[in-house]
This record gives structure tokens, sequence and C-alpha cells, in this order.
């Protein structure tokens, strides 16, 4: 299981229709919206790096009112709740 984030730039006027437009963008598990150095962050979960590519710069970056994407992937989770059963949840969607 491949788990990203990605650091999204948008344009301030789509910044709302766009959380909930990614939110129904298939690997897309989470949406929030952040303060700081990106818009929004976009939790991505996928069986494999192709189907990251695919996720990120075919399904988001095509969406209207993008304006730059920035994604960091996750190599290993450390915390001392069971990270591994919370982000395995929906991993057969994906």
């Amino acid at each position: 299981m491949v788990h990203a984030f990605v650091l999204i730039d948008a344009e301030p006027a789509r910044i709302a229709d766009l959380a909930e437009e990614l939110a129904d963008v298939a690997g897309v598990s989470e949406v929030y919206s952040v303060a700081g150095e990106a818009d929004l962050v976009a939790v991505v979960r996928v069986r494999r790096h192709e189907d990251l590519a695919d996720v990120v710069t075919r399904r988001v970056s095509a969406l209207d009112g993008i304006v730059a994407t920035r994604t960091l992937i996750a190599f290993q989770a450390y915390s001392r709740h069971d990270l591994e059963a919370l982000w395995d949840l929906g991993a057969e969607e994906a």
C-alpha cells in the first residue's frame, strides 16, 4: 500500500468546491483545508506507485482551480496507535 500526502495550491474562490471534488476522486481517502504553505491536503492511498502517478497527475491535477501540487510519499508511520489498521481501512476500494 502506498500512502501519500498531496499539498495543493488552489485558486481562493475554488477551495471549498475543490475539497469536495477531491474527496470524490478514486484513491483520495481524505481532504483537509489547511493554513500555511498549501490550501488543501489530500491523503491518497493506493496499491502501487503507478496508481499514485495516475491519481495525482491525471485526476487531481486536472481539476479546475488547482494551481500547483506537491506530493509527499510516506515511507513509514510512527505512532502509539495502530495506524496500519487505520490506514488499511477502505484499501479494497483503491
